[in-house]
């Protein structure tokens, strides 16, 4: 909405400007047929924003919804960009359902950005990390998400999954991710499982940090 309510702002002071134009008003001797220029063309470029935030509102929507077929026809046939955001800034593929790895896939075919973060710092990879949905985090993975981004408490994909108690998930993230890395509280993964008391993963863990 803020974004929105920026864009409107700006786009009506230049349909000010433009209809004073119009009506024979002068400003560094802009006159008549500009002024009518001026008018079409901010109207064209506020009726863009109107439909780019439509689509991202579509597209976040289907997505959320798990709904696969209509974020493909989104994509395809309206030809919108995976990327587009919605009223709350935020894209496809950091609404999307979590165990719907399909969609995960559709998006960043078309060229989402894997590794998009909210103002918290979270990536679609702490949420998959989070529910534990490990398809999901795969084909992330396989599409260039970075397992090492830490969010705004410096904790990484690998810290959520030993906190939530996913197993295979923290099997797949350890030998990609950087277990020396500390979050915010000084905690290391071995750290985060020793405090989660879990040591069938602490085992893990050690077995690669000295591989």
């Amino acid at each position: 909405m803020l974004l929105l309510a920026r864009c409107s702002r700006r786009l009506s002071s230049r349909l000010s400007r433009a209809f004073m134009y119009s009506n024979g008003g002068t400003v560094a001797g802009i006159h008549g047929d500009r002024g009518a220029c001026a008018v079409e063309q901010a109207r064209t470029e506020f009726r863009m924003v109107l439909s780019q935030m439509d689509a991202g509102k579509a597209l976040t929507a289907a997505a959320a919804k798990g709904n696969a077929s209509e974020v493909q026809r989104i994509l395809e046939e309206c030809r919108v960009h995976p990327d587009t955001r919605n009223e709350f800034g935020r894209t496809a593929l950091q609404v999307m359902m979590m165990g719907n790895s399909k969609i995960a896939g559709l998006l960043l075919e078309k060229g989402a950005d894997p590794n998009v973060q909210d103002k918290h710092g979270i990536a679609p990879v702490h949420d998959a990390a989070r529910t534990g949905f490990l398809d999901t985090l795969q084909v992330l993975v396989e599409n260039g998400a970075s397992v090492n981004i830490p969010d705004q408490n410096g904790a990484l994909p690998i810290h959520i999954a030993i906190w939530e108690g996913h197993r295979d998930v923290v099997q797949f993230l350890a030998p990609r991710s950087d277990l020396k890395h500390a979050n915010q509280s000084g905690q290391t993964a071995i750290d985060v499982a020793r405090a989660s008391c879990v040591p069938h993963m602490m085992d893990s863990l050690f077995a690669h940090i000295h591989s």
